[in-house]
C-alpha cells in the first residue's frame, strides 16, 4: 500500500455543526439545511478570484504557445474534468487535441466507481506520460482532499518537466499547493454528510472550473461582446442560436443571415465579418487571421481601413 497522508487534519472530513441530527430531520428540514450549507459555496469561491485569474493567465500563455491542456482527477473531481473538457467543443470550438481530462480508473469511471483508483499513484503517471506532455503544456490537478496519489505523481512529474502547473483543492495547506505554481482552494467547510465531498467540495470544484475555463476562451476571443462565436452548431438549436448570434451582431435579415452562414460553412465569426465589412469568405478569413480570431480587432481592421 503506498503511503498516503492522512485524513485526519482535512476540512472536508470533519463532522459539520449543523448536520449531526440531519437523520432525525423532515424533509422539507433536510432540504433547507443542504441549501443552506450550499450558500457557502459561491463566498469560498469569491475568495479565491484572484488565484482563478492568474490561473486564468497562465493558461491563455499555454495556449497562445500552442500548447495543451491536461486536467486530472479522482472520483467526482475527475468526472467534473471530464465535464468541463468534453462542453468545451460544442460551446468554443475546442477538442481534446488542445483540452483533455483524464480520471482515474479511464473511461469506465465515468458511470461506474472505480474507488481504489484514486490511490495509483504509477496509473497516474503512467496516464499522464501517455499523453506525450511537453514543457508547453499545462496540467490541472482537481482534488477536494488535495492529497490525491492519482493526482499528485503527474503533478510532481509535470512540475520536473516545466509544465505550468494548477491545482484545485477544496482544503487550505494542501500536498498539491507544495507542488503547484497555482492552487485554487476554496474551503467550503465539513459537508453536510461527513466526507461526501460530491457536494459542496463537487459545488465549488465545478464553479472553478467554469470560470477558469469560460475565462480562458474569453481572453482567446472565443466569445464577441458576451456571445459565443465560435460555437459550432451541431443539432437544430445550435444552428438556430447561430443564425441568432448573427442576426443580434450585424442586424441583417433573417434570410441574408442563413445565406451568409452557409456560404461561410456556419463559421459564425466569418459570417458576422462578411456582414458587416460587406466582404467574402475569403477576405473575411483574412481579416480574423490578421485578428488571431478576434471578431472585435477583425472588425477594428476594417473600421481602421476604411472598408466598413
Amino acid at each position: 500500500m503506498e503511503s498516503i497522508p492522512k485524513l485526519n487534519n482535512l476540512t472536508t472530513e470533519e463532522r459539520n455543526e449543523a448536520s449531526l441530527n440531519i437523520d432525525t430531520l423532515s424533509t422539507t428540514e433536510i432540504v433547507a439545511l443542504i441549501t443552506r450549507e450550499d450558500q457557502q459555496v459561491i463566498d469560498a469561491v469569491q475568495r479565491e478570484v484572484p488565484r482563478i485569474a492568474a490561473a486564468a493567465d497562465l493558461l491563455v500563455a499555454v495556449f497562445k504557445k500552442g500548447g495543451k491542456i491536461f486536467y486530472m482527477g479522482a472520483g467526482t473531481s475527475g468526472r467534473l474534468g471530464v465535464l468541463d473538457a468534453a462542453e468545451l467543443l460544442p460551446t468554443f470550438g475546442v477538442g481534446e487535441d488542445r483540452v483533455k481530462a483524464l480520471i482515474a480508473g479511464g473511461q469506465r469511471a465515468m458511470f461506474v466507481p472505480v474507488e481504489k483508483a484514486e490511490d495509483d499513484s504509477r496509473a497516474g503517471l503512467t496516464d499522464f506520460l501517455a499523453q506525450n506532455p511537453t514543457a508547453a503544456d499545462a496540467l490541472v490537478g482537481i482534488t477536494a482532499s488535495g492529497r490525491t496519489p492519482y493526482v499528485l505523481a503527474p503533478m510532481q512529474r509535470a512540475k520536473e518537466m516545466g509544465l505550468a502547473t494548477i491545482g484545485i483543492t477544496c482544503n487550505g495547506d494542501s500536498e498539491i499547493a507544495k507542488i503547484a505554481d497555482v492552487t485554487i482552494a476554496p474551503v467550503v467547510g465539513p459537508e453536510v454528510v461527513a466526507g461526501s465531498t460530491r457536494m459542496k467540495a463537487g459545488t465549488a470544484q465545478k464553479i472553478v472550473l467554469n470560470t477558469l475555463s469560460t475565462t480562458l476562451m474569453i481572453k482567446l476571443g472565443k466569445v464577441y461582446q458576451n456571445l459565443m462565436v465560435d460555437m459550432i452548431p451541431t443539432n437544430a438549436k445550435l444552428v438556430q442560436r447561430a443564425e441568432r448570434i448573427v442576426q443580434e451582431v450585424t442586424g441583417a435579415p433573417a434570410e441574408l443571415v442563413c445565406e451568409v452562414l452557409e456560404q461561410a460553412g456556419f463559421n459564425i465569426k466569418a459570417a458576422i465579418v462578411m456582414l458587416k465589412a460587406g466582404c467574402d469568405l475569403q477576405s473575411a478569413q483574412d481579416l480574423l487571421a490578421q485578428a488571431e480570431g478576434v471578431v472585435g480587432r477583425a472588425l477594428q481592421l476594417v473600421s481602421d481601413g476604411g472598408r466598413g
